[in-house]
């Protein structure tokens, strides 16, 4: 049976046994505002509840998978409430997508970065293409990642190598990820379709059951330092936004020129 559900900035069709979940809003290059993001929590609890589907496909709608969270949106933000309400949306996200019943996999092509980055992290698997670009680029405007990137760059990583990872923001292609750890497979240009075939065929020949009891072991014992580490992503990055080379990261990012940080 085939369904489809188009949500306001999410698209949901559902063939057999295989749900695709495509992000909708291609002219900001799917950016993360609230809607966005309410929108994919809503798509990700109904597929969550449909004991007919056994695996998740995520997807970006246009020319990249996400360019992370909408800068634009954040600045309209105003006060501790407004940032914390944003934060508790991310922050279920990013759990229902960790702790999701099913198998999940993320199809990158175009940018994924910071948020974006982020919500790939916490799938299972991760395909992307050659000319990718991803990167964990929220030092560029004197934040830290969210997400939670920490734990999951720390679980593909180890804490050193994502320290680094985090530290520099540098934006990676396609093949530097795969070198990295940070993907599973790195696709030619144009041919992400075809490898998220190969492996959704692959998924469906196999015991999924199996699969999946193993997920809900991991997931077990680690939903809890998880959610530790978004609730310290929360607090840390509150404190962030109020520091001066916070402000100097948004107006050279608004101004379009290189941030002079001073360390305050």
């Amino acid at each position: 049976m085939t369904v489809s559900n188009h949500y306001e900035t999410v698209k949901l069709h559902k063939e057999g046994r295989v749900a695709r979940l495509r992000l909708n809003r291609p002219k900001s290059l799917n950016a993360l505002d609230a809607g966005l993001m309410k929108d994919l929590l809503a798509a990700l609890k109904e597929v969550k509840k449909d004991p007919d589907i056994s695996l998740v496909i995520l997807t970006g709608e246009g020319k990249g998978f996400s360019s992370g969270g909408d800068i634009k949106s954040m600045l309209t933000l105003s006060g501790e409430e407004q940032f914390t309400g944003v934060m508790d949306i991310i922050n279920e996200l990013v759990m229902t997508l960790y702790c999701m019943p099913k198998v999940v996999v993320t199809g990158i092509h175009g940018a994924a970065a910071g948020l974006g980055f982020s919500l790939a992290l916490a799938s299972d698997y991760i395909l992307c293409e050659e000319d990718s670009k991803l990167a964990m680029n929220f030092i560029g405007i004197g934040l830290i990642p969210d997400g939670g990137s920490h734990f999951l760059l720390q679980e593909r990583l180890g804490t050193h190598k994502a320290k680094r990872l985090i530290w520099n923001g540098k934006v990676l292609d396609g093949q530097e990820a795969l070198m990295k750890g940070l993907v599973d497979e790195a696709l030619p240009s144009g041919k992400l379709e075809v490898g998220l075939q190969r492996y959704m065929k692959q998924c469906l020949a196999a015991p999924v059951k199996a699969m999946l009891k193993t997920k809900e072991v991991y997931v077990t014992l680690n939903k809890e330092r998880l959610q530790h580490a978004l609730e310290l992503e929360k607090e840390g990055q509150w404190l962030m936004r109020q520091t001066g080379d916070h402000e100097e990261g948004i107006n050279a990012f608004v101004e379009k020129r290189k941030p002079e940080f001073k360390g305050i």
